[in-house]
């Protein structure tokens, strides 16, 4: 009896400790840029996934578009018909997936392009 009282005792000790980050986080910075376009201030969010949130507003579309590419952040073209309007946007991403770390940074002829390598993960 007295091993099962103790063993009650520490789990509810353990349960009240903050949780820790697992090694397998997923927790992106992303930055979007339009650099021609005057006093169009960069746009920032955070996305974290393992569940999907931060401040990202479409967190778990972004989040299933990662996991779909094992964690690239760019993939081959979606198909969507995109003009030849040159309006560049510059991107990036700095954090971890699955606890690797992740750096990129690309320039893009314009939002469409943008969209349909990166999906939803610069959807902010």
């Amino acid at each position: 009896m007295p091993h099962t009282l103790g063993s009650v005792l520490v789990g509810a000790a353990l349960a009240l400790l903050p949780v820790a980050h697992s090694e397998s986080a997923t927790s992106l910075r992303l930055t979007l840029k339009h650099p021609g376009r005057e006093g169009a201030a960069p746009r920032t969010a955070t996305l974290r996934c393992d569940p999907p949130g931060g401040r990202h507003p479409e967190a778990v579309r972004a989040c299933g578009d990662l996991e779909e590419s094992g964690g690239r952040i760019e993939h081959e073209p979606d198909g969507r018909m995109c003009t030849a309007v040159h309006s560049p946007v510059t991107v990036r991403a700095e954090g971890t997936w699955r606890g690797r770390p992740v750096r990129f940074r690309k320039n893009y002829p314009n939002d469409c392009v943008m969209r349909s390598r990166t999906g939803m993960v610069f959807a902010f």
